[in-house]
């Protein structure tokens, strides 16, 4: 019997190592990863600009106190904030420690400027911000929050898409309005440009904060982050996941505007930003600033919905749509998607459930168009055996 907590339904199946888009099993099999630690590699495994940067770093310093200058955090936060809207960058561990953060800052700036009473937080349906219990309650999914009572106060929840509940349930306690850029969770559903625009008009007309939570999606769509394409610029995002490589990460974006309530003492974290993740995050950013890096991944992202949209069309009682952008996509299934997970991996390939009967795949951003046509042959295969 494992000593292991069982809070996942863990797959009877062990790595022994990893390289790119492949994973390795104890037994030898080699698979496709699309899963990827869950949108995380974003670089694949064992990317070699990663490893090494480890390897460096962990022979001159690993961890340091928040109570002093840590230079590699310091370069890590200006490059996040001179190639995006924020100002400021608090570093975490991780996408739930990076949302929790978002609500601590929005509720304390209304505190700041003398309007305590706003304090509340809209959300959606679907979503899905995190584990802790602040999060949890902010998404208010009961499959998550059944027995963790009592419920989280402070937060509001709407359906999803629906503009006049929206708006119908703004009033003098809505500090922020806060919603996945891409719902990953939830079914890979895309919030579209105009919604992302109207928000934020609707942000500004009504004096509340539009928090994006960005820690599936960002670096995934080819743009730095999926918000950027609407044109607007929110006041906080949350970012984990893929910013570390694999590497556990998470950072809260905020501008100038909301920061004046987080003073000295009004949050911390001990292990968030120490110089082991920070330089892991730089060697990420090194890679994803390459030239023409962010472009490559919309040119794959374009050559694999193509493929995987012929196979929806070739077995319309199969798929029913492909949903995302860039290298975060979604199959909506129109048959079990557990059973098509299972069967992929029986053809040695990796992927990932969701919300809506929906399969993800995550393939990293370094995966080539060979590898690509791999996943959609295995993909076509077993649409083929279910037909």
């Amino acid at each position: 019997m494992s000593s292991v907590l069982g809070t996942y339904a863990r797959k009877a199946i062990s790595f022994t190592e990893g390289k790119g888009s492949y994973l390795f099993a104890t037994n030898g099999d080699k698979y496709l990863d699309f899963v990827q630690g869950i949108a995380t590699n974003v670089l694949g495994h064992c990317h070699e600009h990663l490893v090494k940067t480890i390897q460096e770093q962990s022979e001159k310093l690993w961890h340091v106190s928040n109570a002093f200058v840590i230079p590699e955090q310091e370069r890590l936060a200006k490059r996040l904030t001179d190639n995006t809207f924020a100002d400021f960058v608090c570093f975490q561990n991780s996408g739930t420690e990076a949302t929790e953060a978002s609500i601590k800052i929005a509720r304390k700036y209304f505190h700041k400027i003398g309007k305590p009473e706003k304090n509340r937080i809209l959300t959606f349906q679907g979503a899905f911000h995190g584990r802790t219990l602040a999060a949890l309650f902010a998404a208010n999914n009961p499959k998550h929050t059944e027995g963790f009572g009592p419920k989280v106060d402070g937060f509001d929840q709407v359906p999803f898409a629906d503009e006049k509940a929206l708006k119908k349930a703004i009033n003098k306690n809505t500090a922020a309005i806060m919603v996945e850029t891409i719902m990953g969770e939830g079914g890979i559903k895309v919030v579209p440009d105009f919604c992302i625009k109207g928000l934020r008009e609707l942000c500004d007309e009504r004096d509340i904060l539009l928090i994006l939570d960005e820690v599936q999606c960002a670096y995934r769509t080819g743009n730095f982050f999926a918000f950027e394409k609407s044109g607007i610029n929110p006041d906080i995002v949350p970012i984990a996941k893929g910013i570390g490589g694999g590497f556990p990460l998470g950072a809260c974006l905020v501008n100038k505007k909301v920061s004046v309530g987080m003073t000295p003492g009004t949050h911390g974290s001990t292990f968030g930003g120490n110089p082991l993740a920070m330089a892991v995050g730089n060697a990420v950013l090194d890679v994803i600033f390459k030239k023409g890096f962010l472009e490559n991944v919309k040119e794959k992202g374009k050559y694999f919905d193509q493929g995987l949209n012929k196979i929806k069309d070739k077995y319309p009682k199969i798929i029913g749509e492909i949903r995302g952008i860039g290298l975060i996509t979604g199959l909506r299934m129109l048959v079990d998607n557990v059973e098509f997970i299972k069967k992929l991996m029986d053809h040695k390939m990796l992927t990932i459930k969701a919300e809506e009967n929906v399969i993800r795949l995550f393939p990293p951003l370094i995966v080539n168009n060979n590898e690509l046509d791999e996943a959609i042959e295995k993909i076509e295969k077993v649409c083929k055996e279910m037909s």
